[in-house]
Order: C-alpha cells, then structure tokens, then sequence
C-alpha cells in the first residue's frame, strides 16, 4: 500500500482547539502528514503554530472565541489567506462544565451546548459551503464516550457530544455524495486539561483505569493516527462513521 494515500501534502486545514490537547496533537499530525494548518483557538495558538512550521509548512494562529457566532464567517475568511483554500475541517474546541443534574445551572448548560454543538453545526456548515463547491472536502468532528453514554455529572457535556455524532451522520447523508467526508473520533479518557479534576480523584482515576483493557489514559499522541487517517486519501470511502479510541473502553 501506498503511503501517499495518508499524505496531506498540499492540503489546508483548520483546527480548532489547537492551542493544546487533542486539538494541538492533531494539528501537528497533520503539519508531520504535510498539511498546511490554521489552529483556532480562544487563545494564540503560538506554540503550536511554531512546531507546525519545523515540519516546513504554513501554519497560522486566530485566535477567536467560537460560542461567538458572529465570529464564525471572519475565522473562515481568515483561515482562506493562508492557502486560499481549505480542504479539512476538524471540530475539536470544546469544554465541560462538571455539576450533578439537580444542581447544573442554565448557565452552564446553555455555554457547553452553544460551544460543543451550535458552534460545531454553524462552522461545518460554513466550511461545507466551501467544500461542496469545490467538489470535495473533509470534517472530522471530536465525540466522546459520551457520545453514547450517559456520564456523571455532566449532563450538558453528554447531551452536546451525543448531538456531535448525530450532526456527523446528518451531514454525511446530505453531502457523501458530492465528494465530501463527514466523520467523528471518539476518544475514550484522555490526559487532558477536561479530564484532570477525574485523574486527580484517585478512587474515580483507578475504577475508569480498571475498565480500559490497555490499562492506561489516552494522550494526544493516540488520536494523531486516525486523524490523518480520516483527512487522507485513505478513507475516501468512509462517511458517517464514529471512530472510537478508546484503549479497548467500549468493548467491555
């Protein structure tokens, strides 16, 4: 098998989310495939927009707070300077807000909603304007566990994420058949700032550790491969779909 078919070189991609975390670990994937990124982020994403460069390609920080919708069109306007194209979409700015159900504020539940979902609708939609256009494209949307799962103490978190995996398949019905890939990764519990209150309840870290058959939390680094794998060539043929990392958590 080739590997070109995983190569990203000459393609554009945005990535919000990208100052650290998963979002930061996809935009350099994608830098290390040959992509050229624009990393979204509510702050600059300098640090990775420096590491994405050591790879040799272009790479641009706007820094821009996506619950703003009004924002949404100038970010995609912006991210077209850099190439004057864009080819990959990725959906990965996201946060939780932690309270049980009794006790979740309007508040909170608005803020996560409008983030992980109205702001995942609104800005896949701009940029699948621009891809049906041209005839091609991809969006990669971050799920979750609790994309089929209930949580705990996280009801707006679990009600957005189960929305993002519904959004994905919606779009992919309506647009597969003009060339565009919609498609999702699901992490399972990652080390990352979301999860940190979590891995520092040593009791709550060891019953979730006891459950994922590798034994151990995900990190940025797990997520790189199926990332490129879903902007590349490779997965042409794929729409619609939840790709699960997860170390093994669902299948028990």
């Amino acid at each position: 098998m080739s590997s070109s078919l995983f190569s990203l070189a000459g393609k554009t991609a945005i990535v919000t989310g990208a100052a650290q975390g998963l979002g930061q670990g996809i935009a350099l994937a994608f830098a290390e495939a040959g992509a050229d990124v624009v990393c979204v982020s509510l702050n600059p994403s300098d640090e990775t927009v420096a590491a994405a460069e050591a790879h040799g390609v272009k790479a641009l920080s706007i820094a821009a707070d996506l619950s703003d919708h009004s924002k949404l069109q100038s970010v995609f306007d912006e991210s077209l300077k850099l190439t004057g194209k864009v080819d990959i979409l990725v959906n990965c700015a996201g946060m939780i807000r932690r309270t049980p159900a009794k006790d979740h504020s309007e508040k909170d539940w608005f803020d996560v909603i409008n983030l992980n979902q109205n702001t995942v609708f609104l800005l896949s939609q701009i940029a699948g304007r621009h891809f049906l256009e041209r005839g091609s494209g991809k969006i990669i949307n971050i799920a979750s566990m609790l994309s089929y799962q209930g949580g705990i103490n996280v009801p707006g978190y679990t009600a957005s994420k189960h929305a993002v995996a519904g959004l994905t398949k919606a779009f992919a019905n309506e647009w597969a058949g003009s060339g565009l890939n919609i498609n999702a990764i699901a992490p399972g519990y990652m080390a990352t700032e979301n999860t940190a209150p979590i891995r520092a309840d040593q009791s709550r870290s060891d019953s979730i550790l006891d459950r994922i058959p590798a034994g151990r939390w995900g990190t940025a680094d797990d997520v790189k491969g199926p990332a490129v794998f879903l902007a590349s060539a490779a997965s042409d043929y794929l729409n619609g779909h939840i790709l699960n990392v997860d170390g093994g958590w669902l299948a028990r």
